[in-house]
């Protein structure tokens, strides 16, 4: 799903390499790009403007921001990041790739956007988030967000003790549904085809889930919401939220210039960026933060790994910096790559 938040003010890019370009401007990013600001280095965040959770009313499972709207929380964590010196731009990433070091050896990195507009930096972070990819089942897009959630913990309050569908996706349904179940005494498990041992449906019945085979649309009620599914045999099943576990893919466009390796999780739940401590890749100088990497990651934690990505970054620019002051007093002119 892609969902684009409402314009807002942008800053420009500036004509001088700055220490990092964060990719991103979620919560991971904006950390990120905070904690970098405040350690007085030059960063832009390049933003495309759509953030996953977009299309929710508010933010849960984050203490203290409880229920806030998304675009609240980024628009605060803009204006917080530019309070330090840092930029904002709001664009989309074209291509971004290492180029020609500077002579004393410090890595280079150049970005274009797709507007044609370009920057130079030292370090990138990238915290460009996932996206949702949900089963083709018809009426279903349009409800996401909304009608349709994905995670009991962001959502889970808001629909318990209603009427509650779980739309199988593959083995990570099975759980799916028994956290749902917690939260509501009207489940039902839309199997989709899917394989359900004889232990699954033992489990499932002890709980009172109800199995049913395929969904072949989801019906639209009065209100705008769900009134429910029809099945492939033309019966009804009414119901008022649908859960489903999305597949989840890392943003990855206009990245292949840095050859980021990637991997596939288990179970069908999606493809990640590979990342290591503090979110540091194997390509030198680029670190991953947030959803990008860490696909279940809530709100909360996605800000955490942007944060301490962010404080790693400064520790590595701390040393490159100086390398090339000592290299500079006593009179090294070498040029290392």
């Amino acid at each position: 799903m892609k969902v684009t938040t409402s314009a807002y003010a942008t800053d420009t890019l500036p004509h001088t390499t700055v220490d990092v370009v964060v990719i991103g401007g979620g919560a991971a990013g904006l950390n990120g790009a905070l904690m970098l600001a405040r350690s007085r280095r030059s960063v832009v965040v390049i933003d495309s403007g759509m953030p996953r959770n977009a299309p929710a009313e508010a933010m849960h499972g984050f203490i203290v921001l409880d229920g806030i709207p998304p675009a609240e929380l980024l628009a605060q964590g803009r204006e917080q990041v530019r309070h330090y010196g840092g930029r904002v731009v709001l664009g989309e990433v074209a291509s971004a790739e290492p180029v020609s070091p500077s002579r004393d050896g410090d890595l280079r990195f150049a970005v274009t956007l797709t507007d044609g507009r370009t920057l130079t930096a030292r370090r990138v972070l990238v915290a460009t988030g996932l996206r949702d990819v949900l089963p083709d089942v018809p009426g279903l897009a349009e409800h996401w967000g909304h009608s349709v959630v994905h995670c009991p913990y962001c959502h889970g309050w808001e629909v318990r003790d209603e009427p509650i569908g779980v739309l199988a996706t593959g083995p990570a349904s099975v759980h799916h549904a028994l956290l749902f179940r917690q939260l509501t005494e009207d489940l039902v498990y839309f199997s989709r085809g899917t394989e359900l041992d004889e232990d699954t449906r033992a489990r499932f019945a002890a709980r009172n889930i109800r199995i049913v085979d395929t969904p072949e649309d989801v019906v639209k009620s009065e209100n705008g919401g769900i009134a429910g599914v029809r099945l492939a045999d033309g019966t009804f099943t009414a119901r008022r939220f649908l859960a489903v576990a999305t597949r989840m893919q890392a943003r990855a466009e206009g990245l292949d210039g840095l050859h980021l390796p990637m991997e596939d999780l288990p179970d069908s739940m999606g493809r990640r960026f590979a990342s290591g401590l503090a979110g540091a890749t194997e390509v030198p100088g680029v670190w991953v933060a947030g959803n990008a990497t860490d696909l279940t990651a809530q709100v909360g934690a996605s800000a955490a790994a942007g944060a301490l990505a962010g404080a790693h970054i400064n520790a590595h620019l701390a040393t490159a910096d100086t390398d090339a002051a000592l290299a500079a007093a006593q009179g090294d002119t070498t040029i290392t790559v």
